[in-house]
C-alpha cells in the first residue's frame, strides 16, 4: 500500500484528489493539508511514501515544503502539482529532490500511475512542462538573480552595491546586462518578467 499526504489549499480540489486516489486499491490517503505548515506537520507525523504538494499554498509553498523535507531528511518522495509552467519553479524543484512535477489537469489514471512510479523512485514530469522548460530556460546568472531580487525589494543601485560589497559601477553594469538579456527597458519590467517566469 502506498501511503500519501495531499497538500492543497483549495478544499474542493483537495477532496476530489483524495476521493479519486482512494478508488485505487493500492493507494491510501493518510492526511490532507490546507497549507504548507500543516503539510510538513502531517509528513513528519505520518511518514507517507509520497507527498503530493500544490506549488502555491499559504504559509509555505510546495517548494518550501520540499526544501524542508530534503534538509530534514524526511523519508517521503515528493510530487508537485501545478498550473504554472514556470522554469524557475522547476529548477527549484529539481534542486529540492522533487521526483514528480505534474500539471493539475492530468487525467486521474495518469496521476495514480505517476504516484506509483515516484514511490518506486522514478522521475515523472508532464511532457508539456518539460517542453516549456526546455524552451524557456533562465538566462540570468546566480549573481544577476541576486541583484534583481534586491532591486525587486525596492533597493536602489547604491544600496545593492553596499549589501553585496560591490562597487556602484559594477552593480550598474550588472543591471544593464540584466535589461539586455531580458530585452526590457527598466528594472521594474525586468523584475516583473523574472517573477512571472519563476526565475527569481
Amino acid at each position: 500500500m502506498i501511503r500519501i499526504v495531499i497538500a492543497e489549499d483549495q478544499g474542493m480540489l483537495r477532496g476530489a484528489l483524495a476521493s479519486l486516489l482512494e478508488l485505487e486499491s493500492d493507494l491510501e490517503v493518510v492526511a490532507q493539508a490546507r497549507n504548507g505548515e500543516e503539510a510538513l506537520a502531517f509528513i513528519e507525523e505520518y511518514k507517507p511514501d509520497v507527498s503530493l504538494l500544490d506549488i502555491e499554498m499559504p504559509l509555505k509553498s510546495g517548494l518550501d515544503v520540499a526544501e524542508h523535507i530534503r534538509e530534514r531528511g524526511l523519508p517521503t518522495r515528493v510530487m508537485i502539482l501545478t498550473t504554472f509552467q514556470r522554469p524557475g519553479y522547476f529548477e527549484r524543484a529539481v534542486k529540492a529532490g522533487v521526483l514528480g512535477y505534474l500539471l493539475k489537469d492530468e487525467p486521474s489514471d495518469r496521476l495514480a500511475e505517476a504516484i506509483r512510479r515516484v514511490a518506486a523512485g522514478y522521475r515523472e514530469v508532464s511532457p508539456e512542462l518539460a517542453f516549456g522548460i526546455m524552451r524557456d530556460e533562465n538566462p540570468l546568472t546566480e549573481r544577476e538573480r541576486e541583484i534583481l531580487r534586491l532591486a525587486g525589494s525596492g533597493l536602489a543601485a547604491g544600496q545593492i552595491a553596499e549589501t553585496l560589497f560591490l562597487s556602484h559601477g559594477t552593480v550598474r553594469n550588472y543591471i544593464s546586462e540584466i535589461l539586455s538579456k531580458l530585452e526590457v527597458k527598466s528594472r521594474i519590467e525586468a523584475v516583473r518578467l523574472a517573477e512571472e517566469k519563476g526565475w527569481i
